[in-house]
């Protein structure tokens, strides 16, 4: 029996952590379990832990940069320290990005994996391009507001530094097809729910135009340009593309390579309908959905009825415990979870 175990992080526990404990319950079968995280959340652990690379924080001005390089892998989040209150952070910028960026070209990997979800930022990824040596007639670190009469953007220094790496931006999975312009562009989307004035709307709008213009053909109505304050726009204008955390993972840890699986396995903290255990198992159950074989979570807490699970792909949901304020599935010890996995797995093998 063959059987793919991809979890997201259950409790404590990492997604490779869990995946370990949640493959005990099948002893003897062809097991492979892969590390998966989603954007932002989880997904720089999960390439670390595939790729056997040790992930490295510094801190750097306003962000705190955390990557992993290993065997022409690497992989890098950089996350704002601050945070917006109101508003739209108009003058962020994407630049923390670039430079640690920058450094980690500098070793020759085949191909970055940079996790756009940890910057709040809203320049279109002009301050990334700038900090990997794009010029341009204004500067590019000064956020959407320090765009306007932008008339000249050269990105040739910046694909000579990339060469012939490889550049995947990660993002969550609801902006993989997010749009940068217009009526359903991200201007459009943040800015009128935080009440900016139509006149600061439609020139922040008109200079993210301008920047998509510059930067490529085609470029502003590109899918996923809007994605993580435009930062997607960056990567497809340097030939890069975008992807999702899941997706990503499962394809660092190989969950390819093994053949077809006849159970998929994947598990969570909590498996609700309202957030239906997170990306990971989503990506799970398409996994399994293409194998033609049955996805089972374990999590734990569940609170979802096997109808809603059914309609998600998932065949059955197994909790750790019952719902309980007194016990949050954060709680979860790893003997908890390999005990309810042992239980599951008699259930599902043949």
């Amino acid at each position: 029996m063959r059987i793919l175990v991809a979890s997201d992080a259950v409790g404590t526990l990492s997604s490779l952590e869990a995946g370990r404990v949640l493959a005990e319950g099948w002893p003897g079968a062809d097991l492979r379990v892969v590390p998966a995280g989603a954007a932002g959340a989880g997904f720089l652990r999960a390439a670390a832990d595939a790729s056997g690379a040790q992930p490295v924080s510094t801190a750097v001005a306003g962000a705190v940069v955390t990557s992993a390089a290993a065997r022409g892998q690497a992989a890098l989040l950089v996350e704002s320290t601050s945070r917006v209150e109101h508003g739209l952070p108009l003058d962020a910028s994407s630049a923390p990005l670039g430079t640690a960026l920058a450094a980690l070209l500098t070793a020759g990997p085949r191909r970055v994996h940079v996790d756009l979800a940890g910057m709040a930022v809203f320049d279109g990824g002009a301050g990334l391009l700038g900090a990997l040596g794009a010029r341009a007639d204004v500067p590019l670190d000064a956020g959407v507001e320090g765009l306007h009469g932008l008339g000249m953007l050269d990105l040739d220094p910046v694909r000579d530094l990339l060469g012939s790496c490889e550049l995947v931006g990660v993002v969550p999975s609801d902006m993989l097809g997010r749009p940068l312009l217009g009526l359903r562009g991200i201007t459009s989307l943040y800015g009128r729910p935080a009440g900016l004035d139509a006149a600061v709307l439609l020139r922040t709008d008109a200079d993210l135009e301008r920047l998509a213009a510059l930067a490529g053909e085609g470029l502003g109505a590109a899918s996923g340009a809007g994605a993580c304050g435009g930062t997607g726009l960056a990567v497809l204008a340097l030939g890069g593309r975008l992807t999702t955390g899941p997706a990503a993972s499962l394809d660092l840890g190989g969950a390819g390579e093994a053949g077809r699986p006849d159970l998929v396995v994947t598990g969570c903290s909590v498996f609700d309908f309202a957030q239906r255990g997170g990306e990971v198992v989503a990506a799970a159950a398409a996994l399994a959905a293409d194998a033609l074989a049955p996805c089972v979570v374990i999590a734990g807490e569940v609170l979802i009825g096997s109808r809603e699970m059914r309609t998600l792909g998932i065949e059955a949901a197994y909790p750790v415990r019952e719902p309980s304020a007194d016990a949050p599935a954060g709680c979860i010890e790893p003997v908890e979870l390999a005990t309810t996995a042992h239980r599951v797995g008699r259930s599902w093998r043949w």
